[in-house]
């Protein structure tokens, strides 16, 4: 099923087929569901399209989804950039932006860089 040109799998409860749309979590579906009045243990198959169309006019009205909130979420990010404040320079640098250490475990940020491998010990050679 398609809801706002997002694949939806059928055989899921629509409170977690909702959740397959970026910017839509656990939370929002809810919401959604509770303000379109649409039973939560229903399954996305056996939506009316009278429940479709309030489904989606209520996300296109009410919520960023998709390319909007990704495209709201670089901007920001740009901004933050170009002010040069903390965040933005944390950004730049691509290094852990919210006060995560970095002498270690911040390896999926800065790529996985090993310095030390092994426990140092050099294995002799056999003849």
């Amino acid at each position: 099923m398609r809801l706002i040109g997002i694949n939806i799998p059928d055989n899921k409860r629509v409170e977690i087929a909702l959740t397959y749309i970026y910017g839509i979590g656990p939370f929002l579906a809810n919401e959604i569901l509770k303000t379109t009045k649409i039973d939560f243990n229903k399954r996305a198959k056996d939506l009316t399209p009278e429940e479709i169309n309030r489904l989606k006019e209520v996300i296109e009205k009410k919520y960023k989804i998709e390319g909007e909130l990704r495209q709201s979420i670089k901007q920001n990010i740009n901004r933050l950039k170009e002010i040069q404040c903390y965040r933005g320079v944390r950004h730049l640098k691509r290094l852990p932006v919210r006060g995560q250490r970095t002498k270690t475990n911040s390896r999926t940020v800065r790529g996985n860089v090993r310095k030390t491998v092994g426990s140092g010990k050099r294995k002799v050679e056999l003849k």
